[in-house]
């Protein structure tokens, strides 16, 4: 079981819509201790949820999550976002969201191609 981990965007959304790789995302998040979820993926999920199905189903989806660790957009996740942006030229949002991840020592679960090579995103296609 590992420590930590960061749920992004992605993965949340294909878990609440039962997508096909909704199981494996699930499995990732069931070997973790703690699920962390920084603010801007909150802000992305509902967005998603609302703009596609309705605002109940997306206050549903913000309450499951708030069910886990919020991490919110801080100082020193904003300067470590920049440099992973320009380091593995990602952009803003998945910065913010590795930077969380990286800060955190904790591992990023997404389906984001963005992410492919980075050491601790876990990365399911």
């Amino acid at each position: 079981m590992t420590h930590s981990l960061v749920v992004d965007s992605s993965a949340w959304i294909e878990m609440f819509s039962q997508g096909p790789l909704a199981k494996p995302c699930e499995r990732e998040q069931r070997r973790t201790k703690e699920i962390l979820v920084p603010t801007l993926v909150l802000y992305e999920v509902y967005k998603k949820i609302c703009s596609t199905l309705s605002e109940d189903r997306a206050l549903s989806a913000v309450a499951v999550m708030s069910q886990h660790k919020i991490d919110d957009l801080t100082r020193d996740v904003a300067l470590t976002a920049a440099d992973l942006s320009l380091e593995h030229k990602l952009p803003m949002a998945d910065s913010i969201v590795l930077a969380h991840a990286r800060l955190a020592g904790a591992r990023l679960l997404t389906l984001d191609n963005d992410f492919a090579g980075i050491d601790e995103v876990v990365l399911l296609r």
